[in-house]
This record gives C-alpha cells, structure tokens and sequence, in this order.
C-alpha cells in the first residue's frame, strides 16, 4: 500500500502492543459494550489499511476475528466493520484469508463476513496481473468451493458471490489462452471437469424453482459454467436445463436472467459448431422461451440457432408470424429481420414469406402495423414486391396511406420508402384507380419524386411507352383526363390539385417516345402548370374562385389538345372522357367531365367524328337532372364551333318525339315510354336554352324555327297527351323559354310562333279543372306566357284583358288551402298541394307585372277586374284578389317611371274599398290591404311630386318616409290621413256619404273600419267638407239605430271631430235639440270633451254664449240656449280627458258658468222643470236637473276637470254651494269658495289656496275688467273675486295704487253687498307685509263703519282686526286704544254674527298686542273688556262662548291672571257659570276693592241693557261678586248704591229677571248683616293715632266706587289727606294683598297717584296683579 512501512514482529513496539490489545478484548467482547467494540474495530480497521502487516500478524488477526464471528455472530454495522477487516486482511495475505474456508465448520456454513470477503478478494484477485498470473490458488478456492453448496439444499447469498466471482474468474483466465498450466493452480481440464460437477451439484442440492435472488444468481453462475464445460457434457444436460428454464418462466424469475442463460447456452454450443440431438429437440421450447423475452439476447440466441438449425428455425419463426397475439407476431418479425440476412432466399422461402405477410394484413392488427411494414421495407429491399403477391403488398401500403387514415405519421413515412420501391409506371397505374383516391396525394408525390428523380439522372420517363402493355398500366389519355378531373377540387385533401399538377409536369410529354414530336405540349406545360401551381398557393379553398379555375384547367385542356394535333390520339380520348362519365359519381366532377367533352369534341377538325360523338353521348345516361344539364353543356360547348352540326343533330335526335317508325322509345316497356319522352324533350330543350346562352346571336335566326318545332313536338306526339305529358313538356319547355326570355338580344328578333305558343298556354290554363289543383299545368304556362311578355310581336289589348280574366278565374276561384288539404290522401300530398297553390299564385302575380310593364296606364283596369274577388264572401278569393292587387301597385310604385299619366278616376272608391279591407277578418287580407294602400299611396306622392317638379316648384322631401306598410296595418286613421290631401271638398264629402252607408253593415269590423275612415278623414279634412248638416242628420240618424259598440264609438269620434272643424254649424244644431236630451246627444257632448282641439272649440264657443247672452240686459223671462249650454258643459266636463282644455280656458269658463248660475237662480223657473237627467248606476234611478242644479253641478264639474278637486271637497265642508244657489247670499258664497275669511287668518282655503298663482293672475285679469261692468251680475261676481284674490301676496303686490282706491269706492256706495265687498278686499289686503302699515290711516274711517249694517260691522272688525294683527311697532297698540271704546259694545252685540266676530278678533289683537308688552293706558282699555266678556260668556250659544273663552284666555295672558287661563281655554257651555263664579272669587280675593267697584260699576250699565239676556248676566255678576265680598266692611253708601242699582229691576218685563233681582237683594242684606269677628291690625293703629293727635275717628268701611260724594270737615279733610299716605304704607304693607308696582311714565301710559272719579263710561284704575 501507498505509505506504509514493512514491520516486523520485533519492530511492531507499541503498534503490536496495541494490536495485542485489541485481540484481547475481541477475546472478552462479550463484556464489552456495543460502543467499544465497535470503536475497537474501527481502530482495527484503520491500522491494518494504513500498515503492511507481517504474515504472522496476518495469521493472528485473522484467526482473532473468525474467532470473534464465531462466538458473536455480529449484526448490522459490526457485521460490515469485521468484513471490511477480513477483506483489507485479504489484500495483504489472500491465502490466509481463503484457506480459513478449509476450517471445520461443523456442517455449517462459515460466517457471511468471511464468504463476503473471499468472494470480494476472488473477484478482484481473479483478473490477471501485469505479468499475467494469477495470485490465487484456483485449485484450493474451487475445491472449498463447491464443498459447501453440497451441505445443503440451499446456499446464502455470500456463498453465491464466491463462487460467482470464481467461475468468472477461471473463465477469464482462459479466455486468455494460457497454456502454462503452472501459472495456474488448475489445469483447463480439471476446470471443465469441476465446472460440470458444480452444475450438476446446482441441479441436485439446489431447490432453484422459485423467483429470488438465489435463482437469479444461480442463472448467472449456470451461464459462465456453460464455456467451461466439455461440450458432450453441456449437449447431454440441454433437456434437463430447457425443463428448469422453462421452470423458471412459470414461476416469473426476471426474463433477463434466463434470456442471458439460453443465450450462453447457443453460444456455447454455437462454439462446438453443432448443437446436438438434443437441442434440436428442444428447439420449439427454446424459441417458445425466447419470444417470450423480447431481449436483445434474445435475438443473439436466435442468431445463433440460424446458424445451427436454419430449416427448422425459420418455420417456427414464421409460426408465431401466423398467431392471433400481436406481441408474438411483433417479435417474430423483429427476429425474422435480424436473422433475414442469414437465411439462403429461395423461392420456397420467397414464398412461404409472402404467404405469411399476406395472413398478416388480412388479419391487419392495428400494433402490428409498423413492425409488418418495417419487414415489408426490408422484403422490397430484396424485390420481394416484383413478387406476384406483391401487388397484395403494394395496396396495403396504399390503403395505410390514405388521406384520411388515422395513422402516426412514422407509419405515412414507412409507406412512402416502400411505394418507392414499386416501378415507376406501375405506381402511377395505381394513383390513378379510383379506387386508391384517398391515397392519391402520397401516391402522386411519390411518382413525382420518382420521375423528378429519373429526369434527373437523365432517364425522362415518357409515359407514351406504357401503352404498349395496356393491360399492365394506364394509357396517356387516361392519365391526362384522370389529373385533369383530380386537379378540378384542388384543395380536396388538402394537396390534390397541387399534387396532380406537379406530377402532369413531371411526366410531360405523354404523347410521344420522343421528346423532339410535338414539343410544343412540353413548353406549354412548361409555362402553364407552374403559373396554376403559383395560384393555388395564393388562394385558399375558401377565397379561390372556383369557376374560374375549372374554366382555367378547362382552357388548358383545350390548349393541350390543339398542341398534341392528333385526331386518333383525340378519339381515344374522347372515348376516355365518355367512359368515365358512364361510370363516374361524383356530381361536380362529372359535370367537368361534360364540359371537358365538349372542350375536347370542339378542337376536332374532323366533321364525321363530331357528329359521331354528339350522337354518343346523346344515347348516354340522361336519368339525372345533372346528366342531362351536363350533356346540354357539351353541346353549347360544340355549338361555339360547330353550330349547324350540332342543331341538325338534335333536329334529328327529336324525331323520336314525333316519328312513331323510328322512335326507340316505343321499343321500351310501356310504363317507362312517358317518362322517356319526357326526358328527351328536356335533353332537347335543355341543349337550346344552354346553346343561346353561348351563343353570340347566330342562334336567333334558327330560333323561330325551333319554336315551330317545339309546337309540333306536342300536337304530334307519339304518346297520348295526358296530365303526366303535359308536366313533362311544360317543364322541358319552361327551361328553353326562362333561357330565351333573359337573353338581351332576344328582344332584337320577331318571333311569329310566340302568340301560338301563348293562346296554346291560355287553352291549356283553360283545360285546368278550378275545384283542385292537381298539377302545375296552369303554374308552368302562365310561367311560359310570363317569358315570352317583352318578346315580339306584342299582345293586344283584348288579348291581354281575356288572358288576365282567364288567369284570374283559373287561379282565384280554386278552394281554399284548407280544403285542398283536406282533400289529399296523405300529410305530405297536403303540404305538396299547397306549396304548388302559392307557387301557382306568385306565378299569376308576376304574369300580372309583366302585363303590367306593358300597359302601365291601364293599372286601374287591371285592378277593377279584380272587384268581383275582392267583394267576394269567401275569405280565400277576397285574400288571393288582396295579393293581386297589392302585386299590381306595388310593382307599379316600384316602376318608378311616371313620365306617363297613370290615372285613378275613382281614386275615391279604390281608397275606401282598400281602407275597408284594411279592417277585413282575415288578418292577412289586413297585411295585404296595407301593402296596397302604401303602393297607392307611392304612386300618388311621385305623380305629385313630378307635377311640381314639371311647374318648378321645390321638391317635398322626407314624405315618403313618414309612412311605411306597417303604419297603414289595421290603421284606417292613416290611411285617411295620407290620402286626404289627394281628395277634391265634394270626394270628401262623398267618401263620408258613402262610408256612412258602411255603419250599418253586420259585419263587426267592417261597420267600424267605416267609422274609422269617416273619423279620420274629418279629423284630416274636415274644415274642407260640405254639405255639413246633411252628414251631421245622417249620423245622428244611424247612431239612433243599433250600432257596434266599436261602430258607435268611432262614429261618436267622427261626428266629435267634425265638431271641432265646424263648430260654428254643428254646436247651434245639436243646442237646438229639445231638453233633455236623449243619449245619443248626450254621448256626442260627452265625446266633445275627450278631443282636446274640439274640447277647445266647443268650449269656447259655449263659453261665448253664455258671456254673450248675459252681458245683454237682464229679461223676466228665462232664455232657452244657456240653459242648453249648461246641459252640454255637464256632459263635456263629466268625462276625465278634457283636463288640458279646460285648464287652457279655465278662468274665462268658471266666470261664465257662475254668472249663469246667478243669473239662473234670479230666473222664475217652473216647478219640476227638468233640463237633464244623470244615469243612476246599475238598478238606480236616474237623477233630474233643474236649470239651478245643473248650472251648480256645471261649477263642480269645472274645478274638477281643471284638477281642481280640492275646490270641490272645500265647498263641501264649508256650505259654499247652498250660499251660490241663493240670490241673497251669492256673493258670499264666491267669497268664501275664493278664500273663507271666516277662517283664521293664517290658514289659506278655497280657490286661493288650491290654485296656482298663475291661475290666480289669470283671473284676476279678467275681472278687473268687470268691476264696473254694466251688468250687475258680472259686477257682483267680478268685485267678489276680486276682494277675496286679494287674500294671496302675489296678486296684492300686482295691484298697486289702483287697489285701495277701488275698495275704499266701494265701501263708500250705498249698496250694502259693495259696501261688504269692499271691506272683505281690505281685510285681505291688510294680512300682506307693508300693506297693514298702510292701511292704519283708513282705521277712524272703518271705526265709523262698526255701527252698520250686522255683516258690514263684521267686515269692518276683520279688516281692524287685520290691521292690528299683521301691524309692526308700538303704534298698534295706540290703533287698539282708539278702537277699544267702539270695538267693546260690539262684545255683547245682541246679534250673534256681530258678536262672535268682535270677540274672535278681540282674542287675535290681543295676542298680537302682547308681543309688544302693553303699558298701563293699554292695560286700562284691556281691563274694559273684562266685564262684557264675563257677561257674554253667560250666552247660550256655543260659539259665542268658545270666542268668549279664547278671548278671555288672550285676556289673562295680557293682564298676567295665569292662574285662569286654563279655566277659560277649555270653558264649555255647561260649566260656564261656574267658570263666572271662580272668576269672581279670584277678583275679589287677587284684586284691589276699589277694581272690583269699578268692574261692579262698569256692569251696572248692561242692567239697563235691551237685550234681556244681558240684563241677567249681569244680575248673576253682581251676585256672584257680592257673595265673595265682605259686604259687613263695605261703605253703606256703597251697599245703598248696589241695591238700588239692582232693585230698578225689580218690575223688569222678564219674570226670571225680577225672580234673579229678589235673589240677589236678599243674598245682599244677609252679607251686610254679618259682622266679622276679627279686625284687622291696621283698624287698630289708626284708632291710637287718632287718639294721640285729639281727631274724631273717621269710619272705617271700604268704598267700592270712587263715583259717591265724600262729605267732610275741612280740618278733617286736611287731617284725611295727610294721613293718607302713610295709610296706604301700612295698609300695602299689612293688608296681604298684591302690592301695585307703579309704571314708567311712556308716551301714552302715565302714573297715576291722586284719587280718580271714575264713571260708568271709563275704564277702571289697574289694581290687580302685577303686570307680566
């Protein structure tokens, strides 16, 4: 080893101590701990790697671990240490290390590590040193060797690796050919002999049947000893091994191991050059094996029994070639290649192959697939395909090949190597069967790289050569016509165009053995073919044009063909081009194939041949559309050249149509002889109509005689002329006329046989039965008649008329699709029958345009032909004459095209019957009839517009677009309404004439299209019209009869719209209607209010009326037409559309129905009159209407149409109607339905409220203009709203100076309503900011006014109480004061409407006064009020006692009495005396003595009162004031004052009121009797300072009223006055009461201190409680 040192026991020193040590403990290792002794190993380990070791130490060491192995039988980690030990032990002293197998084991086997060892040292000792020797003994290892494997009957895997490494190791050695056997320790024949006892040693103590490691090892070590042993012996063990082989296949061992094992087997026996007996017995089991394993031993063990056993292998490889088990077959032919090159090809083997190759596409499993064509590549390497059977090959390649196979592209690949193995002629005979179509494209690139190929070598494949064996290959004209069809999809599989084009270029020329004749074709090709090839790369198939390129191949064709100059070349090519068109189906392809004919049979020169090959194909198949249109097209195509040629020919070909002699159709059986004639005269025709097409105008001269012909063609026929002949004629007919008709030089040539032809179509229409429609006889001869319509000689007017008349009656008069279908036997005869009718129809609608284009002047006739079906009552013939009419104006419209007049005479008449039909049942009619309508309406408009194009006028544009079919659908109104203008006034007032006899019809919808064109033509028209009261009596008249709801509806409508064009004519007549009127009048004004524009009208005419009839002077007698007016407002204003309308004439239309109902309620109206009557709903009677009643449900209706209701329900709530139906109270009641001024005064109501301010402006403006009207209705009605308009802010503000000027003239006349009025407009006037401030000047003037008539007083408190209210400043306190003395009698007014309006308005200023904190003179002209307030809260009307409460409530909160104010807010009429009785005890109690004598005195005035109710009140005043007073302390002047102010009553004219007075004056003398029992503190200092200062005590009673005169000496007036003052200290300090705070001195206010004489008409000193 690299770095060590030789060391001899002597010099081991410490290293051989160490050693020694470690022997010692692996002796004792039992003792020791895992850890130690694992450490103790490692250390081991590395002393004997890192030293050379002496062989004695080798010795010890070894012996130490075997040793150690033996007793500890070590595991996992020390069982590895100790055999890295043994081995590193090995590499320094092998023999040591081997020769410790030959201890005594006891039968057991030596540990693993050991046997590791050896084997790993044999392994690695075994190759050969640099000097080529071995360092082991062989002979020693291999005798231990196998003596162990014969132990037992199995062996540990340690054991396996040493002898595995050994047998590998001898084999080395001699495969190096070492004679010297002294090199070795065995010679080669003990090796052999041992090598065969080890193997039968393996098969005798070995149980090798199972899959494991053993076995596996065993196969490997079997393998190496099969080249070690004699062969004689490895031949007789072949049995016995083939059987444990196969063995271990059954029991799964890994197929490598035994594919190694028989593979070492053949070689080794391969080596002997002879297998032996056995082996070839054992050869199917042996090969059965080898398939089995698909290894490339595999293949190396069939290789070597090739060369052993060819004849026997090959059929057992060719066996598995022929199994159902694509695994096998796969194999075999993988074995099959890799031994081919070893097999002899004989012809037996040839084919036995191809046999075999054949099963296997027949049985054509799809994983063998690519293996079998692998193998086929190989066997066309060897021209196994120049086989007969190679053709079988070839077309399986082929069909693998195919376009549309799902094969892998390594598969399309495979066939193309092999298809260029096949000749080169023969794979372009393949490409070209149709039958190896879809493999065309691989096919054809395949010849083209061949041939491409041979050009390039110089061999130019002329194809010419291959016709010399037709029978082999395909011919040139083949060829060229199977390429050129091929190239005319060129994009079919992607490359199919392409591809046959490249290959056509590749082989070119294909006429010739030599390329010097006819080079023109090559040079053609050379420069055509690439141009073609270059535009289908630019293309796609979905941008190229496909006619143009099949016109393109076609011309090339042609080209070709005149380049090749080859008449019997040409023959057999056009017999090419005929067979395949025999036997060809692809439609498109076919049909190219015809015009390749015709291109073909043109370029010949020779006359006999073309007329030979015309006639040919005249006789081919014909049963197909395709196939006749085909043979038409290849004979236009001849005709281009060789014109005369061809007509004789078909001259000819027709005489089997005529000539009974000649005509092979009589030889067919007779069911097929119709149908035969049929198709020949469709080839006939057919080959006409395509020749004219081709022709450039030669075809024309010959045409005439043809159109003979085709007469004779059906007069003589050969068959009898039934339904079936005439299809068949008609429909071959049919095409040669549609062809001629569309021919632009058709037009340029007379053709006398056409009238012929066209009376002949009439007889046969004729013929046709018109119950059914079992043929399209009629359908086709009026489409025949349609082709010859522009030809000459043109049809006359009679024969134009009698054909539409005929084709009229033939097709419009057939049953209805309903019971043609009913008729038919089966579904589809139903369906069939009624897609031929509508054909049929639409072939009439056509004839009809043609006749049309003709005679376009004669529209109108055309379509008067048509009344008898479009009033027909048969639904089908009025919609099929609808679909003839409409056809003829709509192409009329369409002509565009009015350079001549087109007339409508009864343009009238046309309109109404198509506006009828607009309405028809039938709905499609209705669609019809608006298509017409429109059409005719087009007509019109441009006649009108070139008329003023003609006159120079401007064009109207955008017209024609305002209507379309779609408006005009079930839509009479815009039929009227675009034709309208086109109408003179008497065709107007004739078409309504007419219509109007329409009404009555007892067809629902026809009755209401009438009225509707009666509506809508008025409504467009109606100004125009005359002859108004003839069609106003006419309506009415049929609207009295029973009409349609619909009907009656509508005609309501019409007569309501020739109201509002004629108002003026129509309104008086329907108002001249007796009263009341019956409901045909009332439904027509009804009606007028739904119409906005005749709303309006009528309104304002009706409005007019009134206005008119009521400014004139007031008669006695009551005028009839207002009367009539109200009536038809009642029924106009009931309805819910006319909102709009009569808030456009609201203000003028609500003055003038209220001055009609003031001017009705004055009229003396008789008893019971009744003017209108209201429908009651369903089983209720019918409401009366007096003039009165009706012109006061008019008003409602008024507010209520103008969205106004809240007028309605306000007047409602608030009397307002009763008030306008008296003559008395009118007035009021159009001031409180403007706005109720008995209402708080912040609180908006009537009109004021709920109208808009505009509204408001608008009628202020019309009664300004009435104020001083002449008429004293209007006048009275105009300053009423006026006044009460005042109320809003905006219209005060507008007025202006003028405004106060006015009021202040009224008030001022004598008339009381004025002087009322005028008041009213001032009280509104004063709830306005500014305005109030302004109207304080006029107070001393309406002051005056409160002692007036009782509602003039009222107004005047209003307008004061507004003043104050709504005043600023202090100076409304000075305007109360100066009111106060007029405004408080009026408290206890005796009349109650005086009474409660001073009292409300009292409560209001006293809240308004409030705000303003009133001073002590204001205080004393409230304290005034205090007495009449108590008194008239005594009334018994309860309105008079809530104002009373809210006035006495405002009173308190003024004074500061707060403690009874919730007494009077919620004072009621049953506890108002109670309420009186805590009042007086609260001012007894509260007050100053000398206030409660001034209010007592202020009271003692109302007992001198007129009113008796007063006069009690007072009494119970009085009493109740008195109960509360200490009547003991009262002055006796005062008491005798009470009593006699009281006991004047006593002879009062009221018994109650003398009962009351002796009441009281008792109650009196008792209070006066009764002496208190305390006195009073301030009674007793005044006694001693009367007794210190000698004055005569004075006495001490109280003094109620200051009024009593005071008798006294003049020095005790001097001692009364000084003492005065300081008695009133004492008595303020000392009495209890509320002291009196004294006030500032104001402006009007001024503190008093003397004593005052009060009277009965001034107010009381304040002497209550403090002021707030």
């Amino acid at each position: 080893m690299v770095g060590s040192s030789d060391i001899t026991d002597r010099e081991w020193g410490i290293s051989g101590k160490n050693i020694e040590d470690i022997m010692e403990a692996l002796q004792v290792a039992d003792q020791l701990s895992t850890d130690n002794v694992l450490q103790t190993l490692k250390l081991l380990k590395v002393k004997i790697l890192n030293n050379k070791m002496a062989t004695s130490l080798c010795q010890k060491v070894t012996d130490t671990i075997v040793d150690y192995l033996r007793t500890m039988k070590p595991q996992g980690e020390l069982e590895e240490l100790c055999t890295g030990i043994l081995t590193a032990l090995g590499f320094q002293s092998p023999g040591i290390v081997i020769f410790k197998l030959w201890d005594r084991w006891h039968n057991n086997l030596p540990p693993n590590c050991l046997l590791i060892a050896v084997g790993r040292l044999i392994f690695f000792q075994g190759c050969p040193d640099s000097e080529g020797r071995a360092r082991i003994r062989n002979q020693a290892s291999w005798t231990q060797s196998i003596k162990f494997p014969a132990l037992r009957l199995g062996c540990s895997p340690p054991w396996h690796t040493v002898l595995k490494a050994l047998v590998i190791s001898v084999r080395k050695h001699l495969d190096l050919g070492t004679k010297e056997d002294e090199i070795m320790d065995i010679t080669q024949e003990a090796a052999s002999l041992k090598a065969y006892l080890t193997l039968r040693l393996l098969f005798n103590r070995w149980s090798l049947k199972s899959n494991n490691k053993v076995t596996e090892q065993a196969l490997v070590i079997t393998g190496h000893l099969f080249f070690l042993m004699p062969p004689s012996k490895l031949k007789n063990q072949v049995n016995r091994l083939t059987r444990w082989l196969m063995t271990l296949i059954s029991a799964k061992v890994v197929p490598f191991y035994i594919s190694q094992c028989i593979c070492q087997l053949t070689e080794a026996l391969a080596l002997s050059g002879y297998g032996g007996i056995n082996l070839e017995s054992q050869l199917e089991n042996i090969i059965g094996m080898l398939f089995e394993q698909n290894h490339s031993l595999a293949l190396r063990s069939f290789y070597n029994l090739i060369q052993l056993y060819n004849d026997q292998v090959i059929p057992l490889i060719r066996k598995n070639m022929q199994t159902s088990d694509p695994a096998k077959i796969v194999s075999a032919l993988q074995v099959f290649m890799h031994v081919f090159q070893e097999v002899p090809q004989t012809e037996q083997l040839q084919s036995e192959v191809m046999h075999s190759v054949i099963i296997m596409i027949q049985e054509d499993l799809k994983p063998v697939q690519k293996a079998l064509l692998n193998f086929i590549e190989m066997l066309g390497q060897h021209d196994y395909l120049a086989l007969p059977q190679g053709n079988f090959i070839i077309n399986y390649v082929i069909r693998l090949s195919e376009s549309d196979c799902s094969n892998e592209e390594d598969i399309q690949i495979l066939c193309s190597k092999i298809l260029q193995m096949v000749s080169l002629p023969k794979l372009i005979t393949l490409a070209c069967q149709p039958s190896n179509t879809l493999a065309f494209v691989l096919l054809s690139k395949t010849a083209t790289k061949m041939a491409l190929r041979a050009r390039s070598r110089g061999q130019v494949p002329y194809l010419s050569s291959f016709h010399l064996s037709p029978t082999q290959f395909i011919s040139p004209q083949k060829l060229l016509t199977h390429l050129v069809v091929l190239s005319v999809k060129p994009y079919r599989e992607g490359e199919f165009g392409v591809s046959s084009l490249r290959l056509l270029y590749a082989l070119h020329p294909i006429t010739s053995l030599h390329p010097i004749i006819n080079s023109s074709v090559g040079q053609l090709w050379m420069k055509k073919i690439p141009q073609m090839l270059q535009i289908l790369d630019d293309h796609t198939e979905k941008n190229l044009n496909q006619e143009e390129w099949e016109d393109r191949l076609l011309q090339f064709s042609s080209q070709s063909l005149v380049a090749i100059d080859d008449d019997s070349w040409l023959e057999q090519l056009i017999k090419v081009v005929l067979e395949r068109i025999n036997y060809f189906s692809d439609d498109e392809e076919k049909a190219f194939l015809y015009k390749f004919f015709g291109f073909t049979l043109r370029t010949s020169r020779n006359m006999k041949l073309i007329k030979m090959m015309i006639s040919s194909i005249l006789q081919t198949v014909h049963e197909e559309l395709q196939e006749r249109e085909g043979i038409a097209v290849a004979l236009s195509i001849v005709s281009m050249k060789h014109l005369k040629i061809v007509l004789d020919q078909l001259q000819v070909y027709s005489a089997v149509l005529t000539d009974k002699d000649s005509s092979f159709i009589l030889k067919l059986m007779k069911e097929h002889q119709r149908r035969e004639w049929g198709l020949v005269c469709n080839i006939i025709y057919l080959s006409y109509s395509k020749i004219i097409l081709e022709s450039k105008g030669d075809i024309f001269t010959h045409l005439d005689g043809i159109l003979a012909m085709v007469l004779q063609h059906y007069h003589n026929c050969i068959m009898e002329k039934d339904k079936n002949l005439k299809l068949e004629y008609l429909d071959a007919l049919t095409k040669l006329t549609n062809i001629l008709s569309s021919h632009p030089m058709a037009f340029q040539f007379k053709f006398p046989q056409k009238l012929e032809i066209v009376t002949f179509m009439m007889e046969l229409i004729r013929e046709e039965p018109l119950n059914s429609i079992s043929s399209s006889i009629r359908l086709k001869a009026m489409n025949i008649i349609i082709d010859f319509r522009k030809l000459h000689p043109l049809m006359e007017l009679e024969e134009r008329t009698e054909l539409l008349r005929t084709c009229y009656k033939s097709v419009l008069c057939l049953p209805s699709t309903e019971v043609l279908q009913k008729e038919a036997s089966s579904l589809q005869e139903a369906q069939a029958t009624v897609d031929l009718f509508r054909e049929t129809l639409q072939s009439l609608l056509r004839l009809m345009e043609t006749l049309i284009v003709e005679m376009p002047s004669r529209i109108q006739h055309c379509l008067e032909l048509l009344d008898t079906w479009l009033n027909s009552q048969k639904d089908n013939e009025r919609e099929r004459a609808m679909w003839c009419a409409a056809r003829i104006l709509g192409f009329t419209a369409k002509m565009n095209n009015f350079g001549m007049d087109i007339e409508f005479s009864r343009l009238g008449r046309l309109v109404r019957l198509l506006a009828l039909r607009c309405q028809d049942p039938v709905d499609n009619i209705c669609f019809l009839s608006a298509q017409a309508v429109y059409s005719l309406y087009c007509i019109l408009l441009l006649q009108k517009q070139m008329g003023r194009k003609k006159q120079g006028l401007w064009e109207e544009e955008g017209k024609n677009e305002v209507y379309s079919a779609n408006v005009f659908y079930n839509n009479t109104f815009e039929i009227a309404k675009a034709f309208a203008e086109y109408f003179t006034k008497m065709q107007l007032t004739t078409l309504v004439l007419t219509a109007m006899e329409g009404l009555t019809d007892s067809r629902a919808k026809v009755s209401l299209a009438a009225a509707q064109l009666m509506s809508a033509v008025m409504k467009e028209r109606g100004r125009d019209m005359i002859k108004i009261e003839e069609v106003v009596e006419g309506i009415l008249e049929r609207l009295n009869s029973q009409l349609e709801p619909n009907t009656k509806e509508e005609t309501v409508r019409a007569m309501c719209l020739l109201a509002g064009n004629n108002t003026h004519t129509v309104v008086p007549m329907l108002l001249n209607k007796t009263l009341p009127w019956d409901r045909t009048n009332l439904a027509l004004w009804k009606a007028f209010g739904n119409q906005r524009e005749t709303t309006i009208s009528v309104l304002q005419l009706l409005i007019g009326i009134l206005e008119r009839l009521h400014s004139k002077e007031e008669t006695k007698e009551m005028a009839f037409q207002p009367v009539a007016v109200t009536c038809a407002l009642y029924e106009m204003l009931s309805g819910s559309l006319c909102q709009e309308a009569v808030q456009e004439l609201y203000p003028r239309l609500l003055l003038a129905i209220l001055c009609h109902l003031y001017w009705v309620i004055e009229q003396n109206v008789p008893q019971k009159m009744v003017v209108y009557s209201k429908e009651g709903g369903p089983g209720s009677k019918s409401k009366p209407f007096d003039p009165t009643s009706c012109a006061l449900e008019v008003v409602k209706l008024v507010f209520s149409a103008a969205a106004y209701d809240g007028v309605v329900v306000y007047g409602d709530q608030h009397c307002c109607w009763d008030l306008l139906s008296c003559p008395r109270f009118y007035y009021i009641g159009i001031m409180d339905l403007t706005s109720n001024s008995w209402l708080p005064v912040f609180h908006p109501s009537g009109i004021v409220k709920t109208c808009e301010p505009a509204i408001l402006h608008r009628i202020l403006n019309l009664v300004r203009s009435l104020l001083y009207s002449s008429s004293y209705h209007w006048k009275i009605l105009a300053r009423a709203f006026y006044a009460q308009l005042l109320w809003h802010r905006s219209v005060a503000q507008t007025l202006g100076q003028d405004l106060l000027v006015n009021l202040i003239k009224w008030v001022k006349e004598p008339n009381l309503i004025m002087k009322e009025v005028g008041l009213r407009g001032i009280s509104n006037l004063a709830l306005h900011p500014g305005q109030a401030e302004s109207l304080k000047g006029q107070v001393p003037f309406l002051k005056d006014l409160l002692k007036n008539e009782a509602r003039v007083t009222v107004q005047a408190v209003k307008s004061l109480r507004n003043i104050i209210c709504h005043g600023k400043g202090e100076d409304i306190k000075v305007v109360f004061c100066s009111i106060s003395k007029q405004l408080c009698p009026l408290i206890n007014d005796e009349r109650d409407q005086v009474k409660i309006s001073a009292t409300s308005a009292l409560s209001h200023m006293l809240r308004h006064i409030d705000k303003f904190k009133p001073r002590l003179t204001t205080r004393r002209e409230i304290y005034t009020f205090l007495v009449p307030l108590l008194l008239s809260i005594q009334d018994n009307n309860t309105e008079v006692v809530k104002a009373c409460g809210r006035a006495l409530t405002e009173w308190t909160n003024v004074i500061g009495w707060s403690s009874l104010t919730q007494t009077f807010r919620h004072i009621t009429l049953s506890d108002h005396i109670q309420v009186l009785e805590e009042t007086c005890k609260y001012l007894v109690n509260t007050s100053k003595t000398q206030l409660v004598g001034d209010l007592l005195f202020q009271s003692f005035g109302f007992l001198k009162s007129s009113q008796s109710f007063l006069r009690a009140a007072a009494i119970n005043f009085i009493a109740l004031t008195v109960k509360k007073l200490n009547m003991s302390q009262i002055h006796e002047d005062d008491v005798e004052l009470l009593q006699n102010a009281i006991g004047n009553l006593r002879n009062d004219p009221v018994e109650s009121i003398q009962s009351l007075v002796n009441t009281t004056l008792k109650k009196i003398d008792e209070y006066i009797n009764f002496r208190s029992i305390s006195t009073s503190r301030m009674s007793q200092i005044s006694n001693n300072i009367l007794k210190v200062t000698g004055i005569k005590n004075p006495e001490r009673k109280k003094r109620l009223f200051r009024s009593v005169k005071r008798e006294r000496d003049d020095d005790n007036q001097k001692i009364w006055r000084w003492l005065q003052s300081p008695l009133n200290s004492l008595r303020n300090r000392y009495s209890g009461r509320v002291k009196d705070i004294p006030h500032k001195s104001g402006n009007s206010d001024k503190q008093s201190t003397g004593s005052q004489v009060p009277t009965s008409e001034s107010p009381p000193t304040e002497a209550g409680p403090a002021a707030k």
